[in-house]
């Protein structure tokens, strides 16, 4: 691994506690974690480093859980780094992969875009959801992907068509040594039926889901014509605890850090929940959370 040249702007930090940086406030430290000052910054730091270096790339973090024992290699932080938005002349919407969907979300309302307002209820970037395909409310964000740039592990920029992909339910397949730098959407300028409804869909999850708490969100996909939280609150699981891991009293396809829970715990506490839905029921749980690094 090479050292940070005092010609880049970006931050580079060793031994980084992830903690810091994901959504359920625990697990191990990344032996390097590079905050980039944007895109070209990012590609040029890239350019530099070993072919053989293992890398990541995470925005809030929200939907990922890291070991204890840590992350070997490379985190790149794109969280408000990778920040650019903007109507094209075509009137497409470009958007950079550190953009949360929130901030998505509003844009487009302000440019009378219509199709990206299920993206308020997602609480991740750009990034992470044109990696999982991340959807609410009916909508999922590559419906309206035209197009995406890619990064490469050696900093190039490689412009993809969303016919390039296999897309699935919170699922995409990519090339392992490409990250998602940017995505180029195509919204609507005629409103749609469900425009209306999202403010009210919105103050439901909240009514409904532990927000405020640290969790990842929906720790399972739903499995075909059922819901994961269905069958968890079936087996009677709202509420127990692994250590400081609890499944949620509220919402039970959430896992919550009740009590400084460790990622032994969370991790622990997923596979309990999975093998009594496996048991009770005969369906087995895919997780719709990124478990990594080392236990």
């Amino acid at each position: 691994m090479m050292a940070k040249p005092q010609s880049f702007s970006g931050q580079l930090l060793h031994d980084e506690p992830m903690a810091r940086h994901c959504s359920w406030r625990t697990g191990g430290a990344a032996e390097m974690y590079y905050e980039p000052a944007d895109k070209r910054d990012l590609a040029e730091f890239l350019s530099i480093q070993d072919s053989d270096l293992p890398m990541m790339w995470i925005g809030l973090g929200s939907n990922l859980l890291v070991r204890d024992g840590g992350v070997r290699g490379l985190v790149v932080g794109a969280l408000s780094r990778l920040n650019e938005l903007e109507v094209l002349d075509d009137g497409g919407v470009y958007a950079e992969a550190g953009v949360t969907c929130a901030r998505l979300a509003r844009f487009c309302k302000q440019q009378h875009l219509f199709g990206a307002e299920f993206l308020a209820g997602i609480p991740g970037t750009v990034g992470g959801a044109l990696a999982m395909n991340a959807g609410a409310f009916g909508s999922e964000t590559w419906d309206f992907v035209q197009s995406v740039e890619m990064m490469s592990r050696q900093g190039d920029l490689r412009l993809r068509e969303k016919s390039e992909f296999s897309i699935d339910y919170r699922t995409v397949v990519k090339e392992d040594d490409e990250w998602f730098s940017a995505g180029l959407f195509n919204f609507s300028t005629e409103e749609l039926s469900n425009a209306s409804n999202i403010k009210q869909l919105l103050q439901k999850r909240n009514e409904t889901q532990p927000i405020g708490l640290p969790s990842c969100g929906s720790v399972f996909k739903n499995p075909p014509d059922d819901y994961a939280a269905r069958l968890i609150e079936a087996c009677d699981l709202k509420g127990y605890c692994i250590g400081g891991a609890c499944v949620s009293d509220k919402h039970a396809n959430f896992i919550i850090n009740s009590n400084q829970a460790s990622a032994n715990d969370i991790e622990d506490l997923i596979a309990y929940v999975k093998q009594q839905v496996l048991r009770q029921f005969q369906v087995e749980l895919q997780t719709e959370v990124r478990i990594v690094g080392e236990r």
